[in-house]
């Protein structure tokens, strides 16, 4: 099944519909997608009473699209691109670290930045080096607390497409104090369209994910090119390490982090910045995962930065010895 989240036309609010052959099948009454996937029946049986009865039936094409989760508890991102982590760390002047191969690293980002596939998205305030990532991700459906991989499966309800754009020349300055990003990927991460559940894309595994294509195109040019069976970590395994002495609870976001050459960071450092420059006000972005859709945006200008008092008079103390 592929069900969405979107804004009616008719009433102004936000409902889960089933998606069919170009079109959105609306449920009726108040329940939204993360009341449904709590469960795998709750959302068989919210499946047949579209099918027999429901809201609206409306294009997609033209539909309003929301993120499949609007509000996720949390979102995770990872690493679980070999080649990825491997060619980023270079071009950002950093080392790659053994830990990687032993366990899988995440860190979390910002649930209230969370947009649709198309909705525009702004600029992180300040960034000269703004840059998009192509990424799948798994939507928690039943709780999971202590998992192994072997159980972790049952506790994934579904496979969107997720996009975590990036500020690169915050993200350089912010990860020399070994922290992690901040302001870097604080002001959007896109999700959509669709939540695709497993048995979708049961025939297409291989490697340790799908079988799947995965591209992104900057204003109608083909930038990156890349496979879901490339994962080195699973989402299994991701989802059991981020389980590990807590919970995560229905409608959480874990995101494997960005396939290789999914993002102009790699690509800049292999071919050059000319070739491959920084986005740009009104350039329009589109990343598409078979069986999972597609999102295109298009980015806007970002907010203003506003000076802090603390660093407006006072120089880097190092400089003061």
């Amino acid at each position: 099944m592929k069900w969405a989240t979107y804004r009616s036309a008719v009433d102004g609010q936000e409902h889960a519909a089933l998606y069919d052959d170009g079109l959105l099948h609306a449920l009726r009454g108040e329940r939204q997608l993360i009341d449904l996937i709590g469960s795998p029946e709750a959302l068989t049986e919210a499946a047949r009473e579209v099918g027999a009865d429901p809201l609206e039936v409306v294009s997609a094409d033209t539909a309003r699209l929301l993120a499949p989760i609007p509000r996720p508890p949390s979102v995770r991102d990872f690493m679980a691109f070999e080649n990825h982590y491997v060619t980023s760390m270079n071009a950002l002047g950093l080392p790659t670290n053994p830990v990687y191969y032993r366990q899988p690293v995440f860190y979390f980002q910002n649930p209230v930045a969370i947009q649709g596939p198309s909705e525009p998205v702004p600029i992180a305030p300040g960034s000269r080096q703004f840059d998009y990532e192509l990424e799948v991700a798994a939507i928690v459906g039943p709780p999971a607390s202590n998992v192994t991989p072997a159980e972790a499966s049952a506790h994934i309800a579904g496979y969107t497409i997720l996009c975590d754009w990036s500020a690169r020349d915050l993200q350089a300055a912010e990860m020399t104090m070994s922290i992690g990003p901040g302001k870097a990927k604080d002001t959007a991460t896109s999700l959509g369209p669709f939540l695709v559940t497993p048995d979708e894309l049961e025939g297409r595994r291989g490697g340790r994910g799908f079988d799947v294509r995965m591209t992104a195109a900057v204003n109608g040019v083909v930038y990156s090119e890349g496979n879901w069976a490339d994962q080195f970590w699973s989402f299994t395994d991701l989802l059991s390490y981020a389980s590990r002495g807590t919970t995560l609870r229905t409608g959480d976001i874990i995101g494997a982090g960005t396939v290789g050459t999914g993002c102009i960071l790699e690509l800049g450092a292999v071919h050059g910045a000319e070739a491959y420059p920084w986005l740009e006000i009104g350039d329009q972005v589109t990343l598409r995962v078979e069986g999972l859709g597609q999102i295109s945006t298009s980015i806007s200008p970002g907010a203003p930065v506003h000076p802090l008092n603390s660093n407006s008079s006072v120089a880097d103390r190092p400089d003061q010895a």
